[in-house]
């Protein structure tokens, strides 16, 4: 494990720092048929982060596969007291091809962590976290946050079908509710899961609202948490050169104060108010 790193000097809401560093691959396995789980041998000061984060992998260069521009990546996991940062990742591109190639004891230079993350509110007691695929992963720190918060969570994870539902077993070890719904099953579509949402909000079980991603979903937890006053937070997916805010390739709208903003996915967010986010 290479113990030098590099201040990248860019302001981070986590420790106040951004580090690029070299990292050692210690597993890169695949998950199922669609998704792999990346685990690197990291640095403790870069395991200072905030669940919603992002890292930007500088992904390799193989003889099939020359990835430019590093890739954007959130947190699957990050654990300070075994080393370890986790990616979860699906094989769309030439960057993850390459990144799929990693075997145990290759380098991979990262730098972050980057963005800002979710919050939690002293009185939001009940969580509620909904996303589909591989936006799940964003979740993920999440809930591990939620625990050691004492908070109670519910997570609704959503697939095209059960062979391919993602962090399951991680939810339910972190303590929450799970409730899956896919495509094959006929569960998925938005009419159910506001059927879901609605039966905990009438039991008084959500506080909070969360997700990452997916226009539909935004758009339905936008209308719940409007007509409850339920407040919730978005990790936003966004294209990104350079991930620190400088090349303005991540803005998007937001609605605040009765105004259109354009902010920076990568540095005033990934994750926004929802009510703000706006749907392409």
């Amino acid at each position: 494990m290479a113990n030098s790193d590099t201040y990248a000097g860019v302001s981070s809401p986590a420790n106040g720092k951004v580090f690029e560093v070299e990292t050692r691959v210690k597993s890169n396995t695949e998950v199922n048929g669609e998704y792999r789980l990346l685990i690197l041998d990291a640095p403790q000061r870069v395991l200072d982060c905030q669940p919603g984060q992002f890292f930007h992998l500088l992904c390799p260069s193989t003889l099939e596969n020359a990835p430019y521009l590093r890739r954007p990546m959130s947190i699957y996991g990050y654990y300070p007291e075994k080393g370890e940062l986790h990616f979860l990742y699906k094989v769309t591109g030439e960057g993850t091809r390459a990144l799929a190639e990693l075997l145990p004891g290759d380098a991979l230079n990262v730098l972050g962590p980057l963005g800002k993350g979710f919050s939690i509110a002293k009185d939001w007691r009940h969580l509620l976290l909904v996303a589909r695929g591989v936006g799940l992963a964003t979740l993920a720190p999440l809930a591990q946050e939620a625990r050691r918060r004492g908070r109670k969570l519910t997570a609704i994870c959503s697939a095209r079908s059960p062979e391919v539902l993602m962090s399951v077993d991680l939810f339910r070890g972190m303590g929450a509710e799970v409730i899956t719904v896919t495509d094959a099953e006929g569960s998925s579509g938005m009419e159910n899961i506001e059927a879901i949402i609605q039966g905990r909000i009438d039991v008084g079980e959500v506080d909070a609202l969360y997700t990452c991603g997916s226009n539909r979903m935004l758009r339905l937890l936008q209308k719940i948490g409007a007509e409850h006053g339920i407040p919730g937070e978005i990790a936003l997916e966004q294209q990104m050169a350079c991930g620190l805010g400088m090349c303005q390739c991540c803005v998007r709208s937001f609605r605040r104060n009765d105004q259109i903003v354009h902010e920076r996915v990568c540095r005033e967010g990934p994750v926004f108010d929802m009510q703000e986010a706006m749907a392409w």
